[in-house]
């Protein structure tokens, strides 16, 4: 059978790293904090890739790639965007070695410092908006909009596949505007295109705010986010997008001239989503038995299973699998016919249900003479037989119905774990338990550190569509005009 997953209510976290490595989604790799993306786990990612790319696309985007080496002196134009990726930052210094005159191995060869240190990309602002300014010279010039997908490195000291790699695989979108307007515009477009992403595609319901100032993007005037929530009733931040004003416009001079005739500084904005959002994938849906894939970004949407004994039966069974295939593939659905005999069927059937597979289709010598086919769905582990006549249309409804089910079970379980507290002992009775918390805040950034200190929850957001409600701080019982999201945090 299938290798065995930690049961998720005895040890969580124990069942997620379980579900990436035994699924084949990635592994740790030889160098320290950084991971080795599987196959499969890639043809996940992949599918992220291709659905955003269209999107960014279809909203007037285009690709282009900036370098992965950033000179130091880049860093330090803009101060706070330094200070917020300080910690983070790996360092070139050297560009060779050399053979040890000691005889232990390679060494830094002193000769070969170089005149500039380079940062190895945490984020691009900086390398970017230097570009622009040999871009961007009028108004006709604007805006640019540009995105890149490409590698980042962060130097973490607590890894978690996927979740948080010192290297890991994002886009990040860098767009230049004429207006204050049309760059904030911009930033809140951007975060609307990740929240249908989120629940369209990935079948995550997220919750779509401004982050406060303590919790803003280093070097942003605001961060837009949409924050989801997994079944251990931890948030995850799956994407973010920020109104950088004209900080980075001002830092490398990038000025335009406007149509009166006056130099104007630019407006600028940047947005990215991550590999991270492969970690809210598994979270929020999977199970005991292993991944639940929603179908718009399984790698294969359908597995048929051939069970039979000897070669005449194969045979007989794979011409009628063919049809069938060739049927479902016309839809757009994506099948594998597992005919291998080197495992049982029963190992096939474990196997796939861990990969997350949403339809299993399994097919007999009794189901040849009856005209049925065996169907069974991911999502409920539910299993029915069909008359194979017509079975292309049933599977490719079934696939609509897996993707709305798996959507409104993560639904239900967020609103189930959405809680209004107003009191400060209340909010710390229920943090223990996990979930969103609706509080109000003074608004201050001592009070917002005091329950962190305290209770470890963070202010995930400040709901865009957060209805107007006076009240009280539960801490200081200063005036607020509106709850705000509480959660512990991944």
């Amino acid at each position: 059978m299938a290798k065995e997953v930690t049961n998720k209510v005895v040890n969580y976290s124990q069942w997620y790293n379980d579900l990436v490595v035994k699924a084949g989604l990635a592994e740790s790799s030889a160098v320290r904090g950084c991971m080795v993306i599987k196959p499969y786990g890639y043809a996940i990612w992949e599918k992220i890739q291709a659905t955003l790319d269209k999107m960014f696309k279809d909203t007037g985007h285009v690709n282009a790639y900036f370098p992965l080496f950033i000179p130091k002196s880049f860093l330090s134009k803009e101060a706070e965007h330094v200070e917020g990726f300080a910690k983070e930052c790996a360092v070139v210094t050297h560009h060779r070695l050399m053979n040890d005159p000691d005889g232990k191995g390679v060494v830094v060869d002193p000769e070969a410092k170089l005149e500039e240190e380079l940062i190895v990309r945490p984020t691009s602002e900086t390398i970017i908006w230097h570009t622009y300014k040999g871009w961007i010279q009028s108004y006709r010039d604007l805006p640019v909009l540009v995105n890149q997908w490409a590698n980042v490195v962060r130097w973490e000291m607590r890894t978690r596949l996927f979740l948080r790699t010192t290297e890991f695989l994002w886009q990040e979108g860098h767009t230049a505007h004429a207006t204050r307007e049309e760059a904030v515009e911009e930033t809140e477009k951007m975060i609307s295109v990740y929240a249908t992403f989120a629940e369209k595609y990935l079948a995550v319901p997220v919750l779509i705010g401004k982050k406060t100032a303590s919790e803003r993007f280093a070097g942003a005037e605001d961060t837009y986010c949409i924050e989801a929530i997994m079944q251990d009733g931890k948030a995850l931040q799956a994407g973010t997008s920020h109104f950088l004003g004209q900080n980075f416009a001002k830092a490398f001079d990038v000025q335009y001239l406007s149509k009166e005739g006056k130099k104007e500084f630019v407006w600028a904005t940047s947005w990215g989503v991550s590999t991270r959002l492969m970690g809210a994938l598994i979270m929020a849906h999977s199970d005991d038995n292993g991944l639940v894939l929603p179908p718009s970004l399984a790698p294969v949407q359908v597995v048929i299973v051939p069970i039979y004994k000897g070669a005449e039966e194969l045979e007989k069974i794979s011409e009628r699998v063919h049809a069938i295939k060739k049927e479902l593939e016309a839809r757009g659905i994506s099948v594998k016919y597992d005919d291998s005999d080197n495992v049982r069927s029963g190992f096939k059937f474990a196997e796939y249900e861990l990969k997350g597979v949403p339809v299993r289709l399994a097919i007999g010598p009794r189901d040849l003479q009856n005209e049925t086919i065996e169907v069974a769905r991911r999502d409920t582990l539910e299993k029915q037989s069909y008359r194979q006549d017509g079975i292309a249309e049933a599977v490719e409804k079934l696939l609509a119905d897996i993707q709305a089910n798996i959507f409104k079970k993560a639904y239900d379980f967020r609103a189930e774990n959405t809680f209004e507290v107003d009191t400060y002992e209340e909010f710390k009775a229920r943090i223990e338990k996990g979930g969103f918390i609706m509080a109000h805040w003074d608004g201050t950034a001592e009070t917002e550190e005091k329950i962190k200190e305290e209770t470890k929850a963070t202010i995930r957001c400040i709901p865009l569509d957060g209805k107007t409600e006076e009240g009280k701080c539960m801490v200081t019982g200063k005036p607020s005009a509106q709850r705000v999201v509480f959660a512990r945090s991944y």
